[in-house]
């Protein structure tokens, strides 16, 4: 008899619910995750609009994000244990009750703390790292431009970048308190994008060797801009349009990289090789708890329709998360 359990079902027009659906089956190298909590990420609310499809052999459930207990092993697992708690990044499944995850996409929960922190994470560290220290590769003594600065991503950038050493960190957020939450973080310069204009605060503090950017749109001729001689920007989204008019004159001029990247699709090596990176450089500073997870709220897994609105509007700082 088929085990079921319940997810989030996605139907045309109708508000998200609970429905029953097949336990994951897994595959090789992969570990079944009682899930705990489930962490919100833009690319859901994409994904439900039907433009960002996850991608094939991947579960169409939304949710990239988990936390929770490992229920049982697949063929391959050698490193973890029934058992375990841990965090790990999905292509997809974690608004369930149970999501397979590959071993080397999970990363072990610190001692003491709580499933709905830990889910804060995943996501978040592997982009942040992938992008900003892998593609472009913040040096020590470099100046970091953060856009989105209390974004889910945003509140790990800035603290990954200042435990690596980075030199100024800029920071924009939308409100004088989420500019005082990136100045908190680490952020040096917290710039309220609604009543500065970044490009020339950015400029006239010396500009900036790397900057991580989710907006697109006229942003990024205002990067170019407020880019240092041999800059590298790198966008993980453009949440202002994929299309702009841009004067690619100073980026030849000043030697700049522009480059963009997504995680979800990359292979399971890449993502492992890519953990493997954040487990050594950065989750000790988890541990430690010089990085910390930025928890604005959680709903309840029923409350997925109230979590999706929630974040639609824009006024969070830090993750959202689904508990169980």
């Amino acid at each position: 008899m088929t085990e079921m359990m319940k997810a989030v079902i996605v139907e045309d027009g109708a508000p998200l619910r609970l429905g029953d659906v097949e336990v994951p089956a897994l595959k090789q190298g992969e570990v079944l995750v009682k899930v705990a909590a489930a962490g919100l990420n833009r690319a859901d609310l994409i994904q439900r609009k039907g433009a960002y499809p996850p991608p094939p052999g991947a579960s169409n459930i939304m949710g990239l994000e988990i936390a929770g207990h490992i229920e049982a092993l697949g063929e391959g697992v050698t490193r973890w244990k029934v058992g375990d708690a841990v965090c790990g990044l999905l292509a997809g499944g974690g608004y369930a009750e149970r999501a397979a995850v590959d071993q080397g996409s999970l990363l072990p929960i610190p001692e003491g703390m709580d499933m709905a922190h830990a889910a804060c994470f995943p996501e978040a560290l592997f982009t942040a790292w992938a992008n900003v220290f892998d593609r472009v590769g913040l040096k020590s003594g470099e100046d970091f431009l953060c856009h989105g600065g209390t974004s889910g991503i945003g509140v790990m950038a800035i603290q990954m970048a200042r435990v690596a050493g980075a030199g100024k960190i800029f920071a924009t957020a939308g409100s004088d308190e989420k500019c005082a939450l990136a100045s908190e973080l680490g952020a040096d310069r917290a710039i309220n994008y609604k009543t500065e204009d970044f490009e020339a605060v950015v400029r006239e503090a010396g500009g900036a060797d790397v900057t991580l950017d989710m907006v697109g749109g006229d942003y990024v001729q205002k990067n170019i801009g407020a880019a240092k001689v041999d800059g590298r920007i790198v966008n993980i989204a453009y949440q202002n349009g994929f299309t702009a008019e841009v004067n690619f004159a100073p980026v030849l001029m000043k030697r700049l990289t522009l480059a963009a990247t997504t995680l979800r699709a990359r292979p399971v090596p890449e993502k492992q090789r890519i953990r493997d990176a954040v487990e050594k450089d950065f989750w000790p500073h988890v541990v430690s708890g010089r990085i910390k997870p930025v928890l604005d709220k959680t709903f309840a897994m029923s409350e997925a329709e109230a979590a999706q609105a929630y974040m639609g509007k824009g006024a969070h700082s830090g993750k959202i998360i689904l508990t169980l």
